[in-house]
């Protein structure tokens, strides 16, 4: 017994450790491109095509004009200030939104309950690039051209797994919380953001983690619908590095992507435990 024991042990420890050789030889093949920024960022344009893979040294290595040069071509900061505006205020909406969506949905069972919940689904299924010109027409149409109006586009475009994710939730919180909290003269909104919301904080952080990642990083979406004249979030304004016939400014581009990863790496380290704890608690089923 102590054998068959002992040799399960072992046969497990022997999974571990080939899993564990695995996932840091995957987890390094995903660094390694950030890593190739971080140091291109800091060469001389003419050494990041034909040394790409050295470590700046002497002749090639410029501190940080790249960074300046990005910054100042760019207008950096202040496409910064507009992407995290619409970055912050589009998560809030988000969360807050599609909860009391969900929440909505999970309590109220009935056949318009049931057909805004497919119709989430649904929108997770439709590829994007059916409703990209019908999106454009209609964005500029309402006058949605400006930071403000693309806050409720992606609200549109976020809601079907935000929803999806938070209704997975609802459905393992006990109703008698509720019950007990009406009874005590709590009306439906106070009893959703003094009982419900709080209890759905690893749900909430989930779905701000991967909303921000998306919303921070995308390009197609303000692109399509922003006044770029007026406007520009940081994918937009990395573009004008692009000089004519195709050349680029590969050092202050460079430089410009090192600078916009970072915050978006910092709040994804700072808030990665609660990931599978939310996505966990969306999975249980009461």
């Amino acid at each position: 017994m102590k054998k068959e024991k002992y040799s399960e042990s072992s046969r497990k420890s022997k999974h571990g450790g080939i899993l564990t050789v695995i996932f840091t030889l995957l987890s390094i093949a995903y660094m390694f491109p950030i890593f190739l920024v971080v140091i291109n960022s800091f060469k001389k344009k003419a050494y990041i095509s034909r040394r790409p893979f050295e470590i700046p040294t002497g002749k090639m290595f410029v501190e940080l004009e790249n960074y300046i040069k990005g910054i100042e071509r760019t207008g950096f900061f202040e496409a910064f200030g507009v992407s995290l505006f619409v970055t912050v205020f589009s998560v809030l909406v988000i969360v807050i939104c599609t909860s009391m969506c969900a929440w909505y949905i999970t309590r109220v069972k009935n056949s318009v309950t049931k057909g805004i919940y497919y119709l989430c689904l649904f929108s997770m299924i439709v590829p994007f690039q059916m409703v990209m010109f019908t999106l454009s027409k209609l964005a500029n149409m309402m006058h949605l051209g400006n930071p403000v109006g693309l806050i409720f586009v992606y609200l549109g475009f976020g809601a079907g797994l935000a929803v999806f994710m938070f209704c997975g939730f609802c459905k393992s919180i006990p109703l008698e919380i509720e019950e007990a909290a009406m009874m005590d003269g709590c009306n439906p909104l106070q009893t959703f953001f003094r009982i419900v919301l709080p209890i759905m904080k690893p749900t909430c952080i989930t779905v701000a983690i991967l909303q921000t990642m998306w919303i921070w990083n995308d390009y197609l979406l303000p692109y399509l619908v922003l006044d770029i004249k007026k406007y520009k979030t940081i994918p937009i304004a990395v573009q004008y590095l692009k000089g004519g016939y195709g050349s680029v400014d590969m050092g202050a581009m460079m430089g410009v992507l090192v600078l916009s990863i970072i915050p978006i790496i910092v709040f994804y380290l700072f808030c990665q435990k609660y990931i599978i704890e939310g996505v966990v608690a969306g999975a249980v089923k009461g």
